[in-house]
């Protein structure tokens, strides 16, 4: 994880994919002055910000709070996500005993 902001990495992904500061900051509903600060490590990305940057940019929103520096929070999945995906472990689980129950009977 990066301690600082790590701003060549960001302008060299904005680059890639032909946005500049100033799009990215319209993006995000900032100001220019206030994406700045993210580029002098004087303003922390939210996780909401994070998700949108890592979108732009193409990015996994890991790498890009890896490189966003040591205090920005990496995004989770969301709860519902997590509990749906669960159900569907569960219910798979459930079906691997009824198939393995019908082969023994057979």
């Amino acid at each position: 994880m990066a301690l600082f902001f790590d701003a060549e990495w960001f302008d060299a992904r904005l680059a890639a994919v032909g946005l500049s500061r100033e799009m990215l900051a319209a993006a995000l509903g900032l100001t220019p002055d206030v994406l700045a600060l993210l580029w002098k490590d004087q303003r922390e990305l939210s996780e909401q910000e994070v998700r949108l940057i890592a979108a732009l940019i193409g990015a996994a929103p890991e790498d890009v709070a890896l490189h966003a520096g040591v205090s920005t929070p990496v995004p989770k999945a969301p709860a519902d996500v997590e509990t749906r995906l669960a159900r569907v472990e569960r219910e798979l689980e459930a079906t691997k005993a009824q198939l393995a129950d019908l082969a023994r009977r057979r």
